[in-house]
């Protein structure tokens, strides 16, 4: 008998003993009657949370929370995990609990209130999430796994209350907040991304990412199992509201659906989300005098609202070339508000050099690629150039706008782009002196500042 049928039919004795031993009338459905009518929280989330202090234990405290489950396993995009909140509407907080169930949703339905005893129950955070349950140990580290079967009818406990019906909590993308992991919410004007148009939810067997995005360009990661019923289903092409389980993954917020139903994308996509803005400009550029793959490209958005890059570009000009050398298409891309924006060509060897992964990473001799001597363009999408650093057309070797072996630095005191090379908006330094610049040749990482401004 295969592992996984013999878990099931484990599973499904375990709930018909927890079934049974419910009953109080034999002509009654026994599943109607798994239910406990006596159990009285007396502890809230937070206090249980409270516990953790940075490493995992066994509860010890003789507690019971109540809260209601907002995951479902029926569809096969969640499994052996519970999510619930403290509320059926305008939660607070949310939890998470494994448990060695299959089919939990035949038991544990959305809606159902739920009680759990705590005492021997491990509680553990990884990667930003408040876990329960039992204990799972592998290289040589112990964290919270599955609670057995057999255990779930000493812990969790359904309430005898009506299922309840659980108002998604309304959110935009910017507005994610951690407090509200593990429960319920609802997301109106997003769609996917258009370069994943085309694609199912998810590659065979295989927990997929997609991208959900706003008109803003704000995106969110859509998080999909490649065990799901839909897992073959094309991802809609429309513009809508879509309800799902709010995840974490430590800095990163999640969404996962626990069925199709949760999608409503019947509206027409966003417009052409085309803008200008001169509030955009290039903030420090980079040629280390000690490595060549650490050089970089960084812009800076010094605007209170993200900025949609689609169809901006940046061009170089090749010493003194007059025709576009080379250039950097930034479609797809968004640069937060009053934030970075940092391009490399060698990103392996940027995240090598200064410990963090560039926002793009492009090709050698591309824009972010400069020896120095080469004079750069931003442009926006129709065409306007938003701002420049040196010259088009003059050699850079030897004039105020010469960066080889060192670094041009914007001052802090701008906050608009510039059409024309304006040298007193930079501080420049590189391994000559002329015409004004600083002969003295910069080292990464130490002498670079990607990703603040």
């Amino acid at each position: 008998m295969r592992f996984r049928e013999l878990h099931i039919r484990l599973s499904l004795l375990v709930l018909l003993a927890m079934f049974m031993s419910c009953i109080k009338n034999q002509d009654v459905d026994p599943i109607a009657n798994a239910c406990n009518e006596n159990l009285v929280a007396n502890a809230t989330f937070a206090q249980v949370k409270a516990l953790y202090q940075g490493e995992l234990l066994r509860i010890q405290e003789d507690w019971v929370i109540e809260g209601y489950v907002v995951s479902s396993d029926r569809s096969g995009n969640f499994f052996s995990v519970l999510h619930f909140q403290d509320s059926p509407n305008n939660p607070t907080e949310g939890f998470q609990m494994e448990i060695d169930l299959f089919e939990s949703h035949l038991l544990f339905e959305p809606g159902s209130k739920i009680f759990i005893k705590t005492k021997g129950l491990y509680l553990g955070q990884s990667r930003g999430v408040f876990k329960l349950g039992g204990t799972f140990a592998a290289f040589g580290t112990t964290s919270v796994g599955r609670l057995p079967a057999l255990k779930i009818p000493e812990h969790l406990f359904r309430s005898c209350d009506p299922i309840a019906e659980i108002v998604p909590t309304s959110l935009t993308i910017t507005e994610l907040d951690s407090t509200l992991v593990s429960t319920l919410v609802r997301f109106d004007g997003l769609e996917i991304f258009e370069e994943e148009l085309g694609l199912a939810f998810t590659e065979p067997r295989e927990e997929t990412e997609r991208t959900l995005r706003d008109c803003d360009g704000n995106e969110l990661i859509f998080l999909n199992s490649g065990f799901a019923d839909f897992q073959a289903e094309l991802l809609p092409e429309g513009n809508g509201a879509i309800t799902g389980v709010l995840l974490r993954e430590n800095d990163d917020f999640l969404l996962a659906i626990r069925d199709l139903e949760d999608i409503d994308f019947i509206g027409e996509r966003c417009a052409a989300s085309q803008v200008t803005s001169n509030r955009v400009f290039f903030s420090e550029l980079a040629d280390p005098n000690n490595n060549t793959g650490a050089r970089f490209v960084e812009l800076y958005n010094s605007a209170t609202e993200p900025l949609n890059l689609d169809g901006w570009t940046i061009r170089r000009y090749t010493n003194a070339n007059q025709e576009v050398s080379s250039t950097i298409d930034l479609t797809g891309f968004a640069i937060e508000a009053e934030n970075t924006f940092v391009i490399s060509p060698n990103a392996d060897e940027f995240e090598r050099v200064y410990g963090f992964a560039p926002d793009l990473g492009v090709s050698t001799n591309s824009p972010a690629d400069s020896n120095g001597d080469d004079n750069l363009e931003l442009v926006d999408p129709f065409g306007t150039v938003i701002d420049v650093f040196g010259i088009v057309g003059e050699d850079g070797s030897g004039t105020n706008h010469e960066f080889e072996d060192g670094r041009a630095l914007r001052n802090s005191a701008i906050s608009e782009g510039n059409p024309t090379y304006t040298f007193a908006e930079w501080m420049v330094f590189n391994d000559t002196g002329g015409a004004g610049t600083t002969n003295f040749p910069q080292n990464a990482p130490e002498d670079f500042s990607p990703g603040i401004r």
